[in-house]
């Protein structure tokens, strides 16, 4: 008699723990090195306030890292897990493919495109009902997991390839990819911006929809019912 399928794979689990600390720490780190100089730009343009498309706000030290003012010491950090984040990405992706959990789960078919299903996922979500339709997860689960792993997380490594002089020396069509340096520093900020929605959404679902088996089942694996 076969054992059962785990619900998450050993590889899914150990990149989930290793990409939400690395994503927290990233985006702590982020908002000290924010604080150095807070104002975006498009394009090639310089560090007049004039130019600038967006003015951010002065982040505390309980929200960043380290808690007091240091550029030094966030970049630091800052590449530090940059690493841990790019390497444990590209792990996963190839454990995924190899695996199949990403063709089964989270590349979404032809036909849960269509407007109605998506739709009726809309409106269960609301009743809070998040175990509808036949497979891991439904059109919306799809939709963000593959939006988080294929665009946020990649854009988030490019654009902090474009503004490291390292980088930008070593890929320079990068930085004509993303229209200059200054647009790709938007860009990251929009694309880590976009992963924090993310993370309250996804902790704010987690805990209106049975917490401690979703916590149990990331951390041993659970039972993959749908396979049994």
């Amino acid at each position: 008699m076969s054992r059962p399928r785990k619900r998450h794979a050993l590889s899914t689990r150990l990149w989930h723990w290793v990409n939400a600390l690395a994503v927290i720490l990233l985006f702590m780190s982020g908002l000290n090195i924010s604080n150095a100089h807070p104002r975006l730009y498009w394009g090639q343009a310089g560090f007049a306030r004039a130019e600038a498309w967006l003015e951010l706000p002065r982040f505390p030290g309980w929200a960043t890292i380290p808690n007091y003012y240091s550029l030094s010491g966030a970049r630091d950090w800052h590449v530090l897990f940059s690493l841990v984040l790019g390497f444990s990405l590209l792990a996963f992706m190839v454990a995924a493919l190899i695996n199949r959990h990403m063709q089964r789960d989270i590349f979404a078919r032809a036909r849960e495109w269509s407007p109605g299903n998506i739709w009726r996922d809309i409106v269960e979500h609301l009743r809070f009902n998040f175990d509808h339709g036949g497979g891991k997860y439904n059109i919306l689960q799809k939709i963000a997991y593959s939006g988080v792993i294929l665009v946020l997380l990649p854009l988030m490594i490019l654009t902090g390839i474009v503004m490291s002089p390292g980088g930008e020396a070593a890929l320079p069509f990068l930085t004509d990819l993303f229209g200059g340096r200054q647009s790709a520093r938007s860009i990251h900020f929009l694309a880590a911006w976009g992963l924090c929605l993310f993370f309250f959404v996804h902790v704010a679902l987690v805990l209106v929809s049975a917490p401690i088996r979703q916590l149990r089942d990331m951390i041993t694996g659970g039972r993959d019912d749908a396979a049994a």
